[in-house]
């Protein structure tokens, strides 16, 4: 007999790697972008209680509307503008399923979000890259030209984009979607709620125009809850690429009940990242340390030997994220906000 038939996989996958983490985490764990606080006593309690009654010999709300309703609330939204998914990864997938007719460009400024191409290709749509400028704002002039040439069936423009965790100028963004009338904008705002103000009321001004989100990065990353919000008619279409029943049960029951009787506590937890993250820079530029201006829960710091830097504080117990396979990312380490704590531990491993 013949070994598996790995030649049925499709073409694109040949390009691709499996996304993967480092199995064994520093016990200093800054390259995720996730919080580092756990949920307070009291909503882990709360959250035991309200879990206990979920019926699991019953599938979840097939529309999540509990959460939806309360999502709603707390974005200023619709409920019938909402899409949601496991994570924002799973609603990327669902858009491009629902908007990538053929010939199915997915057109992104770069470096930005890893998901953005690799899900294009898994989908078979083809990427398209478009060069952020040097000090990482969004190219207007090739943004207009790429959208010109490509056509795209989707544009996706993370603001606070990851991993450089600057917010572009509206002005710039309003541009890119003027210039694609035909094509969905989404603008993925994954980094929001440590930037201020959402753009969710574009979605009310501009037809073409989805904003997407999640709770990953405010404490729940263990829930992984997702949405994008837009006009009610993409909205018809996208839920027909939805996975039915994706949310399970206890993610929808648990970031119901935080949303809605706990928002404080998530809320306290982004004001305390944020002056973290001001903390952090600041004592790097202390030590010479060029790093970019953040709006998001995470710094990049240029360095002059980036692998160097990444080896020595992984061997002092200290995690970060290195980019090895972006040209315009070598010389760049990005650092997840952590606890006082963790970012005590990271200064004392940084090298001299």
């Amino acid at each position: 007999m013949s070994g598996p038939p790995t030649h049925l996989a499709s073409a694109p996958l040949a390009l691709l790697s499996p996304y993967r983490t480092k199995p064994d985490p520093a016990p200093v764990k800054l390259d995720a972008n996730e919080s580092p606080w756990a949920l307070p006593d009291a909503a882990r309690r709360r959250l035991a209680e309200v879990l206990a009654e979920v019926p699991l010999h019953r599938y979840p709300d097939l529309l999540a509307r509990d959460l939806k309703a309360a999502l709603a609330e707390r974005l200023g939204a619709k409920t019938e503008q909402l899409v949601l998914g496991v994570g924002s990864d799973e609603v990327i997938g669902v858009l491009m399923s629902a908007f990538g007719r053929a010939p199915g460009r997915v057109l992104y400024p770069a470096p930005s979000f890893v998901m953005y191409p690799i899900t294009a290709r898994v989908s078979g749509l083809e990427p398209v890259e478009v060069p952020l400028a040097e000090d990482w704002s969004l190219d207007v002039d090739a943004m207009k030209a790429a959208i010109a040439e490509a056509r795209p069936n989707l544009i996706f423009l993370a603001t606070p984009n990851n991993p450089t965790g600057n917010r572009f100028a509206p002005d710039a963004l309003e541009a890119v979607v003027r210039a694609a009338p035909e094509s969905l904008v989404v603008i993925d705002e994954a980094y929001v709620a440590f930037a201020g103000e959402s753009l969710g009321p574009w979605v009310e001004r501009y037809p073409n125009v989805g904003v997407m989100g999640t709770l990953s990065k405010v404490g729940l990353a263990g829930l992984r809850v997702g949405w994008i919000r837009m006009h009610p008619a993409l909205v018809d279409e996208a839920e027909k690429a939805r996975p039915p029943y994706n949310l399970n049960a206890y993610a929808q029951v648990a970031a119901t009940t935080l949303l809605r009787e706990m928002p404080d506590a998530l809320d306290a937890q982004v004001a305390r990242i944020v002056a973290e993250r001001d903390r952090l820079q600041g004592a790097l530029e202390g030590r010479g340390v060029a790093v970019s201006p953040s709006e998001a829960n995470f710094v990049l710091a240029r360095v002059d030997d980036a692998a160097a830097v990444h080896a020595h504080l992984l061997a002092n117990g200290v995690q970060v994220r290195r980019f090895a396979g972006d040209p315009r990312l070598a010389h760049h380490l990005r650092i997840t906000v952590g606890t006082p704590a963790e970012t005590d531990a990271l200064l004392a491993a940084w090298p001299t």
